[in-house]
């Protein structure tokens, strides 16, 4: 078995120690932002994101009957991008801040903090609905977490084992991911599609190259109906993976060959100490004498 081979093995062996099981994923084409993948194609995320964008502007118009059907539509249609999943608990808290549903407000705030943690409210709203959304917003909370256990030290050529574990899911919503891929460098971007729950290792294919490599990489999470939960790292801040790059080993010092080498220069070696010691001479030496 060759050095590179061994090295090969070393990695997987290694993956399989970081987390159990180590599943190996194949990378297909990366959806756009206006489309999902539905476990075989991409597909259109439908009318959700402009059902949110009626039901804010029917807020701004106090028009709340309106602003609650669209949202609802909205809710219903799923497949919503992060930032389209936020403003849509954003603005069902606002709705229904403004009618004093104050238990249906606390609620929607609690949603789109757990979303995205680091939001905030308008300043210019009724403080019908920042009251209430400070409220929530000072509140303990966990948020949801998702821990990746990125490689280090590995080889442009080498499998690569990522570790993807849930830390933290209190609203039990983190049902799948999907992680995204590509050199930098790179225009589109690859995916990998894993579900998500116990700590485990997904192993994409090597990278091939003649230089070092620099791979992007990050990860959004999805709900059941499809509706991004989720972001760690993003296509204008992915994480990176170094790569660096080894040359193949010159003929002469490929193990086969050292093997060789060294096997024939014992058998020399031998035929020397041999000759020098052990085989008979040429002529034969010695005394005698003649019988009279």
């Amino acid at each position: 078995m060759g050095l590179q081979v061994v090295r090969k093995c070393v990695v997987l062996l290694a993956a399989c120690a970081h987390a159990t099981p180590a599943t190996s994923v194949a990378l297909r084409s990366a959806c756009p932002d206006d489309a999902y993948w539905d476990g075989k194609a991409c597909q259109a995320r439908g009318d959700g994101a402009k059902h949110i964008a009626a039901g804010a502007d029917a807020i701004a118009a106090f028009d709340l009957d309106h602003a609650k059907t669209d949202l609802d539509e909205a809710d219903k249609a799923g497949h919503l991008a992060h930032d389209a999943n936020v403003r849509l608990w954003e603005q069902r808290g606002i709705a229904a801040a403004y009618v004093d549903d104050d238990k249906t407000a606390r609620a929607a705030f609690d949603m789109m903090l757990a979303l995205d943690p680091g939001h905030f409210l308008s300043y210019r709203l009724s403080p019908k609905a920042t009251f209430v959304f400070d409220d929530m917003r000072t509140g303990k909370r966990v948020a949801p977490e998702v821990q990746l256990d990125l490689p280090r030290g590995d080889r442009v050529g080498d499998p690569l084992p990522i570790g993807i574990g849930v830390v933290a899911d209190p609203k039990h919503f983190l049902h799948r991911g999907t992680l995204f891929v590509r050199e930098r460098g790179e225009a589109s971007w690859r995916a990998a599609d894993v579900a998500l729950g116990d700590t485990k290792t997904v192993v994409i294919p090597p990278v091939e190259g003649t230089k070092p490599v620099s791979l992007e990489v990050y990860l959004r999470a999805y709900d059941d109906r499809d509706n991004e939960v989720l972001v760690w790292g993003d296509p204008e801040h992915p994480r990176e993976i170094a790569l660096r790059y080894e040359p193949p080993t010159p003929w002469y010092r490929k193990w086969w060959v050292v093997t060789l080498g060294i096997v024939a220069v014992a058998a020399t070696t031998g035929i020397v100490v041999y000759e020098e010691t052990l085989a008979p001479p040429d002529k034969i030496t010695g005394t005698g004498s003649v019988a009279h």
